[in-house]
């Protein structure tokens, strides 16, 4: 399985930089440091209601001896006046607004009645109380931002308040996702004698959409070699990466397999592993696109998306690292696993005092989709490994962010 892996990221390269609008990066990896050309906050400003004044002025002021000054004007965020806070004056003011010259505190509106004419001020600020001084969060020509940060939310704030409109990230990866078989039938559809829905196409889709990329579901494609060739073909003009399901094992229908070989850029190995044996993996087109060929059982193709798919799309994107967390836990079953083959058992998992808990969830079996629904991490058994009992150490793959 470390083979196929490593044979996979070192086919992938991570998509080129270019520059994208703020709100379409979120979630991209920067490829630029961030230089701010403003200081925050740009000029002096009030962090309270209240009122301008020379702290001086207020020596003495208490509830017992209030001290009233006349309100010579008022300041509001986004404007300034030509107004001066000279001794003995004040000035109303907003959160956010500039501060006036002459003055050097601001007294909360809470400490005072609220006055609009005059006010009566009941207890003295100290020098520089309630101001936000101009560059005390940054300075203009501080970098803000490094190269290869992912950016979030608190990541585009940043940009935004240092007036960055566009920044140089890493494209989400373009996904095509096709099912093929002649027994699928779309969701909400009437099934015939033999036929099933097509979960697979769906649950890539979901799962690439999950790991950041944008995603094509272009359903479901019969067992139709040229159709199944002619549908690559249209696809790979929007395509960054090709997702397949079914088609990919040792039966006399595996047309995917049996096509792609003829191309000598795809290849077919049986990994050692479970479920997921059957994989292809190569390139295809005169873009040398990837195309991950998963096995047609859903557990199976899912299992290999966060296996191999999943860090091809994050080493596309630059993001690191390419895998999922991986934890020490304890689990609360036993089980066979089977001899020279990585078992990956789906598993319910809690974090407690005790560290990481997991119980089994459905059985083994690689169409049972029941269990993996219920499952949030993988128990990851070694080749080496055909027995695991209740209470056993085991290395869990943790299948969902707010889980790690």
């Amino acid at each position: 399985m470390d083979e196929h892996l490593e044979a996979v990221l070192g086919r992938v390269t991570a998509l080129p930089a270019f520059d994208q609008p703020l709100m379409d990066a979120v979630g991209l990896v920067l490829c630029e440091d961030i230089v701010s050309g403003v200081s925050l906050p740009g000029f002096d400003n009030s962090a309270m209601d209240g009122y301008a004044v020379q702290a001086g002025d207020l020596a003495g002021a208490s509830d017992e001896n209030p001290i009233a000054l006349p309100v010579v004007g008022e300041f509001r965020a986004g404007r300034s006046e030509p107004i001066v806070v000279t001794p003995g004056t004040c000035v109303r003011i907003m959160t956010g607004a500039p501060m006036p010259r002459g003055a050097d505190s601001v007294v909360p509106v809470e400490w005072t009645d609220g006055g609009t004419v005059n006010v009566r001020i009941t207890q003295q600020p100290p020098v520089g109380g309630s101001v936000r001084h101009a560059g005390e969060d940054v300075t203009a020509g501080v970098q803000v931002l490094d190269r290869d940060t992912t950016l979030g939310p608190r990541q585009i704030a940043v940009l935004a308040a240092v007036g960055r409109a566009r920044v140089k990230a890493r494209p989400r990866p373009r996904v095509v996702v096709i099912s093929t078989g002649a027994e699928l039938r779309e969701p909400g559809s009437r099934l015939g004698d033999g036929q099933i829905y097509d979960s697979n196409s769906y649950t890539m889709a979901a799962c690439a959409r999950d790991a950041g990329a944008v995603v094509y579901r272009v359903g479901i494609v019969d067992d139709d070699p040229k159709r199944i060739m002619d549908t690559l073909s249209d696809q790979l003009v929007r395509a960054d990466l090709v997702i397949t399901t079914g088609g990919v094992s040792m039966g006399a229908y595996d047309v995917v397999k049996e096509e792609l070989s003829k191309l000598g850029t795809v290849d077919f190995p049986q990994v050692a592993m479970q479920p997921g044996k059957p994989q292809g993996f190569g390139v295809i087109g005169e873009d040398e696109v990837p195309i991950f060929t998963l096995p047609g059982n859903p557990v199976s193709a899912y299992v290999s998306f966060e296996v191999f798919v999943r860090p091809a799309l994050r080493k596309m994107m630059g993001q690191m690292p390419y895998r999922r967390a991986l934890v020490p836990g304890v689990t609360l079953d036993g089980f066979s696993s089977p001899a020279r083959r990585r078992q990956f058992v789906r598993a319910a998992a809690t974090s407690g005092d005790q560290g990481w808990m997991a119980s089994t969830v459905g059985g083994h079996g690689s169409h049972l989709l029941g269990g993996l629904s219920r499952a949030n991490a993988l128990i990851i058994v070694p080749e080496d490994v055909t027995a695991v009992r209740a209470g056993d150490q085991v290395e869990l793959m943790l299948l969902d962010e707010e889980t790690g």
